[in-house]
């Protein structure tokens, strides 16, 4: 691991001074080399699941781990994506000159070297490689063993294409060994290599990575979601948005856990959402207000903090606008919360108040990915308050210098 490390730092080197176009192409070359090693990928990927499906692990997160021709190909056009944004790297954020004649610059620079923690999703490496090289950083990715063989091979051709560009494959290294130990060396930074830790995953490992890490961490807990239907809402939009927010993916973190309901429009808005969702095959759980509309499991004081990750939704009536925001600020994990109103003024408050890493009007929660947000993809949705919040791309993988121009001004 100490070496692994050490390579990796000096491959950050080598790639913060590579130039855009030689990055760009080893990008190009990833996208390819995942097509050209599909059928490796997915034979990789088939024993993972399998092996998965053995150990009866939940639905969720086998679905989660699974990858198939869709699923690559995904895969390989997000990177063609992240291919064609601009290159964060040395773009001027602000300049400005001062009195005395010096100019100085806000210049964005490489972060270093990304130390990645994932569990089931084995695209994440894909992902997560693609954009560190974007923001000319290098990047060690540790999956977790239910997608060992996946990742590693998925590892493979990543490699075989900074190869192809000329640029070291050090630049995106997968950690072989399963053991946790590994995991705890990465926490403490490798002596001093990498410079930033990225967990994706379950809460207990989110939680872990913020326990013990000796180094910065880009992280969130878990995606407890609202949608919140105001007195306001367009019955058809409340109707579809509230479905896709549940049920298109329940095992992605931007899912709706919550549905938050005004009293007045109770009776009304949710007979018909609770309906379709049951056609579906979600279970709903709810106060006394909402099973007196419509026949639910009742919900328990542990369903109004929840991440299901599953087919169930828990719904709560509230008196209006004030007590939603109350609601998502003591139960949310500040991650993705939704409003479906057509009150402009309601709409803005809550996008204002609301204090979480992405707030929504009128649109599904499931939109909370940087793919959707024409990131090309995302290391992560971080819902802390330095640095990056939300979907973390390739410009939130930059740090920043200032750069000062003088003409040999002394300060007396």
């Amino acid at each position: 691991m100490r070496a692994l490390g050490q390579r990796a730092r000096k491959a950050a080197r080598a790639i913060a001074s590579a130039s855009s176009e030689q990055r760009t192409a080893a990008l190009k070359a990833m996208a390819f080399h995942l097509r050209a090693r599909r059928a490796e990928i997915l034979a990789a990927n088939a024993r993972d699941v399998a092996a998965a499906k053995q150990r009866d692990l939940a639905e969720s997160f086998v679905d989660r781990l699974m990858l198939n021709d869709a699923r690559i190909e995904a895969m390989a056009g997000g990177i063609e994506t992240i291919a064609a944004l601009a290159d964060p790297v040395g773009a001027t954020m602000e300049e400005w000159a001062r009195p005395n004649g010096l100019r100085i610059a806000r210049v964005r620079t490489p972060i270093g070297v990304i130390g990645m923690i994932f569990e089931s999703r084995p695209n994440v490496a894909a992902d997560a490689a693609a954009l560190a090289l974007r923001a000319g950083n290098a990047i060690i990715l540790r999956g977790g063993s239910d997608s060992a063989k996946s990742v590693s091979t998925i590892g493979a051709a990543l490699q075989d294409a900074l190869r192809d560009a000329g640029i070291t494959e050090d630049a995106a290294q997968v950690v072989a060994s399963t053991d946790r130990a590994a995991v705890g060396m990465m926490l403490e930074g490798l002596n001093g290599a990498i410079d930033v830790i990225v967990p994706r995953g379950g809460k207990s490992l989110v939680a872990r990575v913020q326990a013990e890490a000796r180094v910065p961490v880009f992280a969130h807990l878990e995606g407890v979601n609202h949608t919140y239907v105001h007195a306001a809402a367009d019955p058809e939009k409340a109707l579809e948005i509230v479905v896709n927010a549940k049920m298109r993916r329940v095992s992605v973190c931007g899912a709706t856990e919550k549905l938050l309901i005004d009293r007045d429009v109770l009776a009304r808005l949710l007979p018909p959402i609770a309906e379709a969702l049951e056609k579906l095959g979600c279970e709903l759980r709810g106060g006394p207000e909402a099973q007196r509309v419509w026949p639910m499991k009742r919900a328990t004081t542990e369903d109004w903090s929840a991440e299901y990750l599953a087919p169930i939704l828990a719904v709560r009536t509230v008196a209006g606008l004030d007590e939603a925001i109350a609601m998502i600020g003591l139960y949310g994990s500040q991650h993705t919360d939704a409003i479906i109103t057509e009150d402009e003024a309601a709409a803005e408050k809550f996008l204002r108040e609301v204090d979480s890493a992405i707030v929504m009007h009128n649109a599904s929660t499931q939109f909370a990915d940087g793919g959707e947000f024409g990131f090309g993809g995302e290391i992560g949705i971080a819902t802390g308050r330095l640095h990056a919040r939300g979907p973390v791309g390739a410009e939130q993988l930059t740090t920043f210098k200032y750069v000062v121009r003088g003409n040999g001004q002394i300060r007396r």
